[in-house]
Order: structure tokens, then sequence, then C-alpha cells
């Protein structure tokens, strides 16, 4: 039995007693009449029941759960605040004639809470600034033990499946918090359960990666209820986030890197920092390769360097699994990352 069904119930008889009361209303009010008021009542109380009881309380409960913790704490103090205030108010308005006396006191109270709360939520950083600058440094995100030189990076679900995130936090050169917000989890997990196989892998593999990273990263991985009211796509919440919060967002998505920047938000992505760590190879220079295959072109052989850079061969198609000396002829770097063109030694 579900807790609604006996809120329905519940509901049911509340009203039926109501509608049986209700013939006080009627000058003569028959026994036909008490049955059918009744009956109206319980009819009423079934159908309305969880309008009054669970469904306000399931959309306050799906509420704070996005909310972050900044708001609930900012909306506690505004609406103390508030009644604080309107609590000096109640002497005087208590005493003046019926029935103001009664309903003022009652309704300003409510008043003057929502009145701070809603205040303390929408100007929290402004009022938090104003009293003490360091307990914001001009973030909702930074937390009071934070040092004022610490930023955060936020994670974006292609950068969590692709994994090499974690083998660059553990050599050391990410010393910043790094934050995933809710809806890039949710994210992961709709990948990770879906039908088709290779998603559900990359989902997999990248509730894999996050779990490696809160274990094994040298600095914190947060999950964090920050998100952007009225927008659906996840990209765009980040995208708002990150400019919310004043940090980088960490990817390898395209689209997302050239979205990001045209709104003048910073983006740290993974493929230039891997191009940019390739061994440097110039046009002229010698080097010794294996060629592993043939290429598309006629007598092309392909061969690859260590950090996976693809080195296309003039007539190497006939030297296939073999160690050769070639040198550079071309070298040609593109937002996919770099290719190599190079022609046997004579």
């Amino acid at each position: 039995m579900s807790v609604e069904f006996i809120f329905r119930l519940l509901g049911m008889v509340v009203f039926a007693i109501i509608g049986a009361q209700s013939r006080y209303f009627f000058e003569s009010a028959s026994a036909r009449l008490v049955i059918i008021l009744t009956l109206a009542g319980a009819a009423l109380g079934l159908l309305l029941a969880p309008y009054l009881t669970t469904r306000p309380f399931q959309w306050l409960q799906a509420r704070l759960k996005r909310m972050p913790a900044s708001k609930m704490v900012s909306g506690v103090i505004g609406l103390a605040i508030g009644l604080a205030v309107a609590a000096l108010l109640y002497p005087s308005l208590s005493n003046l004639p019926a029935p103001y006396g009664s309903v003022l006191p009652v309704a300003v109270s409510i008043l003057f809470g929502y009145i701070g709360l809603a205040v303390m939520v929408m100007r929290q950083q402004d009022i938090f600034n104003l009293i003490s600058p360091k307990l914001t440094s001009g973030t909702p995100f930074e937390s009071f033990g934070r040092k004022p030189s610490e930023t955060g990076l936020l994670l974006d679900t292609s950068v969590i499946i692709d994994g090499r995130i974690a083998d660059i936090c553990q050599t050391g050169f990410v010393r910043s918090p790094m934050l995933v917000p809710r809806f890039v989890l949710n994210e992961l997990q709709y990948i990770a359960d879906s039908a088709e196989p290779l998603r559900r892998n990359r989902g997999r593999r990248g509730l894999e990666v996050l779990r490696q990273l809160q274990e094994d990263a040298p600095v914190p991985v947060q999950i964090t209820d920050l998100d952007i009211e009225g927008v659906k796509s996840a990209d765009d919440k980040l995208v708002l986030l990150a400019k919310q919060l004043s940090i980088p967002i960490v990817t390898n998505d395209f689209n997302l890197n050239s979205v990001a920047r045209l709104q003048g938000v910073s983006v740290l992505n993974v493929n230039e920092l891997a191009n940019a760590i390739k061994t440097v190879i110039l046009p002229g220079e010698n080097i010794s390769i294996k060629i592993i295959q043939e290429g598309k072109e006629r007598d092309q052989g392909v061969a690859y360097l260590s950090d996976g850079t693809m080195i296309v061969i003039e007539n190497g198609r006939d030297f296939i699994g073999q160690n050769v000396d070639v040198t550079v002829t071309k070298v040609l770097q593109t937002n996919a990352g770099r290719m190599i063109f190079a022609r046997m030694e004579e």
C-alpha cells in the first residue's frame, strides 16, 4: 500500500466529515442531503488529498535536492531575519481592533519571512561580500577553508569517458580541485544504461574513471549539486555554470570547446594538451620507424610514433613489418591531430 493511497483514504474521511458537517449551512437538511454532502466530500477528498499532501512534499523535495547548499543556508538565514522583523511588529499589530489584530500579525509574518528568504537567496553573493569578501572570494563555489589562490576545474562528460584526465592528474600537473556537476554524473549513468553495447561500455568506463579519480587523484574530486535551472542541454548547463563560477572547463569535445570560447569561458582541451607535448619533428629530419600497414594511396606505408602520431611513407608498402630509416618531408597540424609525411632514404 503506497503512501499516496493512504493519504487518499485519510483525505476521503476528512472531507466526508466536512461534507457531513456542512449540513448546518442549510436551514432544513434532510437525510438524503446529508448523504449527498458526505459522499461529495469523500469523492473530493479522494481526488484532492495527494495534491494537498504528498505532491507538494515531493515537489519541495525535488527542488531541495537540486538547490545548492549555499542557497539553502542563505534561505534559512533570510527567513529567520524576516520573522525576527515581523516579531518586532507583533505587539503593535496585535493591539489593533478586530479583525485586524488577529489577521495582520500572521499576514505580516508570512510577508516578511518571504521577503527575507527571497532577498537572501537572490542576492546572497552581494550580501556575503559586503559582510566579508573573504568568505566567498567572488564565487559561491569556494569553501571557507580553501586558499584564495586555488581555483576549480569543471569536468565534461567526454573527458571523463576519455580517461586521460586520470593519467594527467597522476603526473601532478593538475593542482586545482575538480568539480563534476550532478547533471554530468546523470548523463554518464544514462549512457551506461544504454541498450547499445558501445554506448553502454563508454558510460561504464566513464563511471570507472570517475571512481578512480576520487580514490587516486592527488586533488579533491567533488560531485556538486550546483545546477542551472531552465536549461536542458548538459553542455549549455556546463558553460553557464563555468561562467557563474569563473572556472575553466576540461573537455575534449570540439563543439563544446568552440561554444564555450565564444561565450568567454576558459577551456582546457585534453586533445590540445596531447598535441602540445608530442615530439617535435621538422621536415628534413631522419627517423627510424617500423612500417606496420599499407596506406590509402598506391605504394604508401604507414607507421606510428610512440605518441600515436601517424607517419605516411612514400614507397613504403614493400617494407611492411620492417624497421626502416626515413626522411620527413612534410608535417601537417590539424585540430584532429598531427600527420607526418616521409620518404624512404636513398
